[in-house]
Order: structure tokens, then sequence, then C-alpha cells
């Protein structure tokens, strides 16, 4: 079947229903939903029962580049700064040397088990280092799997940081493999140039961002999303066109809004959270049809011995040095080792040789393909396991949900009171988002004479107003009051 103009909303729309359907019955028998969607592609692509005609890499690798932003964007909204304080040399140690020694270790074993070249091995290695965010957001947050001891702020961090590492990694060794003249050194000041100004641009963009969606004053609150979607795609182009890392930007652009007093803030995460979804259901779908089945059939073998060094030894070695400087129990440093899940992010990076026309491009995709299927097979139906094997799981009864889940599904507090705007306060004629509210605790409503108001961020508070507001303890209480008393900083308004 060929794709045009005519067919392909139809086609589309019926493959992402049957997606959504068949992922929400999925884990009733353990299987990750991104390998369902991966499957479904495949059905429907040329191999597959449909016959869908998809041989196109720069759409995939488009397709693949715009869902890595939403993805990434929305990992990083969700990232709770307090949770990943304490663990943030961790997080950070395994994405930037964890994956090098990955991509080091796995390029090793290619080259001693194949015909390729030291740089196609080292190729390999890069373009599969990384674990995948799409993978372990979505198999971490799943209500069935709690985890102890910070570690799913850990593997959540280092999933949606480690993708820039890699991708640095991966565009360097190809550059190595089209110009066999240059040295390994020669790319080292663009791994640096990447990072650093990746780094840097993503943090200004954060501040620039929370700026124009507090002072913007829209007339319509459905464009805030919109607005913040403008953002993130501008935080990306812009710093990849300075030279730097546009994912690394995204993430920590979006880490730093997550953490902050936002207008509309709870509908951004509601969204985002919607369209991550989506874009990871487009983006498995689109490589599913990219993929000729009938082509990984004979590197089956290699595939799973790679795949193979990479789950048992590869990972873990890496996890083990990297995480050298740091007091950690072995169980722990072992479930880490686990979810090294390989997903999307490997698949849409091995479009790059395709692209660049390289000898084994195809052979090389479709060695990735293998080992990010097997690693989703294997190592994400197995999460739950291993946590109980390794006692790395919470009990059921001590399972919580963390700050976000709260915001995100309106779970109520302990207690609820009435707090009246006083004359003399400094919330008088303030916006809900510019006082220093704790964001553990909630207005539900404002009570404004005989009318009731359903606060925003936007919402300005006024005298003799009584606002009810949610929280869990005395103390928080107290910081509500001293929030709503303290005199305001006069601060100009960009717009």
């Amino acid at each position: 079947m060929i794709l045009t103009s005519e067919n392909i909303i139809l086609i589309g729309s019926l493959l992402l229903f049957i997606s959504v359907i068949a992922g929400k019955t999925s884990y009733r028998f353990g299987v990750p939903t991104l390998l369902l969607f991966l499957t479904i592609g495949m059905l429907a692509g040329s191999d597959g029962i449909l016959g869908i005609s998809f041989d196109n890499p720069k759409i995939a690798q488009f397709i693949g580049v715009v869902a890595l932003n939403f993805i990434l964007f929305s990992g990083g909204l969700d990232t709770n700064w307090k949770e990943v304080k304490p663990i943030l040399n961790q997080g950070l140690i395994l994405s930037s040397l964890g994956v090098f020694l990955t991509a080091i270790l796995l390029g090793s074993f290619v080259y001693f088990v194949t015909d390729f070249t030291i740089y196609e091995s080292m190729l390999l290695g890069s373009i599969v280092s990384s674990t995948d965010a799409a993978a372990v957001f979505s198999i971490l947050r799943s209500k069935s799997l709690a985890l102890k001891s910070n570690l799913r702020p850990t593997l959540e961090l280092e999933s949606g940081s480690n993708d820039p590492t890699a991708y640095v990694l991966t565009i360097a060794c190809l550059t190595l493999v089209i110009n066999q003249d240059q040295g390994f050194t020669s790319v080292i000041p663009l791994f640096l140039t990447q990072m650093l100004l990746g780094g840097i641009a993503g943090f200004a963009f954060g501040k620039l961002s929370k700026l124009i969606i507090n002072n913007i004053k829209l007339d319509f609150d459905g464009l805030y999303p919109v607005l913040v979607i403008a953002l993130m795609f501008i935080t990306y182009s812009a710093t990849d066109f300075i030279g730097g890392n546009g994912f690394l930007a995204i993430y920590i652009c979006a880490v730093f809004l997550g953490n902050q007093e936002l207008i509309h803030k709870k509908t951004i995460l509601r969204m985002y959270d919607g369209l991550a979804w989506l874009m990871q259901i487009v983006l498995f779908l689109t490589l599913g049809l990219l993929v000729f089945p009938s082509e990984i059939v004979p590197f089956i073998g290699i595939g799973i011995m790679i795949s193979l060094f990479l789950i048992l030894v590869a990972r873990p070695v890496s996890v083990f040095l990297s995480l050298i400087p740091f007091k950690m129990h072995i169980n722990r440093r072992l479930y880490i080792s686990w979810v090294g899940l390989r997903g999307a992010v490997p698949i849409v990076f091995a479009t790059f040789p395709l692209l660049a026309g390289i000898d084994k491009a195809d052979a090389i995709f479709n060695i990735v393909f293998f080992i990010s299927v097997t690693s989703v097979l294997v190592q994400g139906t197995t999460l739950g396991v291993v946590a109980k094997w390794l006692n790395m799981a919470l009990p059921e009864k001590e399972k919580t949900l963390s700050e976000t889940d709260q915001i995100i599904l309106d779970l109520p507090k302990t207690s609820l009171q009435e707090i009246t705007i006083k004359p003399g306060f400094g919330a008088i004629d303030r916006r809900i988002v510019d006082l220093n509210f704790p964001q553990s605790a909630f207005i539900v409503m404002i009570k404004r004479g005989d009318e009731y108001i359903r606060p925003g961020g936007s919402s300005v508070l006024k005298e003799n107003d009584t606002l009810m507001v949610l929280a869990d303890d005395y103390e928080e209480f107290e910081l509500v009051n001293q929030s709503l008393k303290a005199i305001p900083k006069i601060e100009p308004s960009v717009f």
C-alpha cells in the first residue's frame, strides 16, 4: 500500500487507535506498551499485513527528533528538583562517563566479533550507548512499579540527560568513519562545545521562558500550552544553531520550568503528559514502518551476541566503574545496571549512518533495531521482578505518589483552612503565580463577597478575599501566611 494525502490520515488514525487500545491491556500480560507500538508499525509495514511502503530515513529521523523534543521536555517538567538534588552527581556521572564507557566497551566487542572497522564499531557502540528516555519514563512511571532509595529519580535523570552524550558520540564517530584520516582527538572540541553550550543555553532559555510565560498576559488560557511548545522548539533549534546540544538544552530548560511557579502550570503538565504519549506512539509506529523484518533475520545471530554483551557486560561494568566514588549498596548498582533500556532513541540515531550513506549503514541499522527490541522485551518486562529480587521495590502499602503526580491527579491534602487577605497583606493586587507560595500547598477556591472564583496562576488577589487552602501540616500553613503577608519586590514586566 502506498501512502497518499488521501489515505494517510485514515491509516494514521487507525494505527493510533489500535496502539492506544493495545497499550491499555498490554501490562496485563507484562508486555511494555512501547514494544506493542513498534510491533503494530512493523505489522503495518512493507513486510506486514497492510504492506504500507515507507522507506524514507530522512522523514523518520525528522519525526524522531520532533518526538524526542516532546518526550525529553515532558520528562524534564516532571522532574522534581528536591528528589533529584541528592542524587544529582550520580545521575550526571551515569549520563556522561557511563555512556562513554558503554560505547567503548561495546564498540571494542563489536570490533572483535565482526568485520567492522574500529570506527564503525565505535559508531555502533555510540548509537546504543544511552538508556532510552521514552522507555524508562513510561515503564518506571507505571503504577505497578515503585522503587526505594531514590532509585526512580536517579534512573529518570540518567535517561533524560544521557541522550545528548550519545548523540554527540554518534556524530563524532560518524565523522571519523567518513573522514578516515582524522584522529579521535579531533572530535573532542566538538563534544565539549556541544555539551557546554547546550547546558548554558538550556538554563538561559529556562529563565527566559519563565519570564515570558508569567508576563505575556495572553487573552485565552488555551494559548499558554501552545506558547510553551513554541518556546521548547525555539530552545532546541536556537541551541543547535549556535553549535550546542539541543537535546540537553530542552531537558535542562524543562527541569527548570517544572520546578518554578508558572501560570496554568497544571494545564501545561497535563498537556505535555498526553503529548509525550502521543509522540512515543508516533515515534515507535514510524520506526516500525521503516523496518523490514525480513532484512533483520540475517543479523539475528550477531544481534543476540551484541545484545547479551550490552545487557550483561557493557552496561553493568560501565555502571559499576562510574559509581565507584559513591557509597552504594551492590543491589542498587545491580538494579541501575539492569534498567539499561534501549528503545527508540538508538533507532533514530541509527538513521544518521543511513543518510550519510556509509558502507555498513544497513547492517548497523538492523543490528541496532534488534538490540532495542530485545532490550525492551527482556529488561522492560522484568523490571518489577528484578526489583523484588534485589529488594529494591517498595512494599505495596508504602507506595506513594510524587508531588508532581499529586498536582496532576488533584489528590486532596490532609487539611483545609480558610485564610482571609487582610488590609496590609502584600498579596493584595498580586497574581498567585507571583507569590512565593509553597509548592506543596494549593488554593482550591477564592471567595470574594458572594462570588466563588476558581483560582489560576494569573488570578489577582484582592483585599478581604477568603482563600480555601489545602496543605499537609501546620508548618505549611505558616509558610502560606508568610507568603501572603510578604511585601512584594517591584520587578518590571517584559511585556
